[in-house]
């Protein structure tokens, strides 16, 4: 096949087109070269779905929250979270922890 037969036929004709090669070095540079590239937005779009997803998350640890600081409007409330989770205590009153046999280290292992 020389090079007149390859110019006479119509895919040759297209592809050689001015336009043509304009377009598809134009197309090249939008997709991998440029500062706006689609590769540029392929990992924005991920960045943007993963902070949507820490949206989700903290939303639904303020709304906890909230229940949590209505739940404790309430002075027994408020007094027996002190005690379960400060071990706070009223004066004059005594307080004793019980561990169980599981979560007690062992002081003879290293002996």
């Amino acid at each position: 096949m020389n090079l007149k037969n390859l110019q006479n036929k119509r895919w040759f004709k297209i592809a050689t087109n001015t336009y043509v090669l304009i377009l598809l070095v134009f197309v090249i540079w939008m997709l991998f070269f440029d500062t706006n590239s689609f590769l540029i937005h392929k990992e924005l779009d991920d960045d943007i779905e993963a902070l949507e997803e820490n949206k989700e998350y903290y939303q639904s640890e303020i709304e906890k929250d909230k229940r949590f600081m209505e739940k404790m409007k309430d002075s027994d409330q408020v007094e027996r979270f002190a005690r379960e989770k400060y071990y706070l205590k009223k004066e004059g009153e005594d307080i004793y922890i019980i561990e169980h046999a599981d979560s007690v280290k062992k002081d003879n292992e290293n002996e």
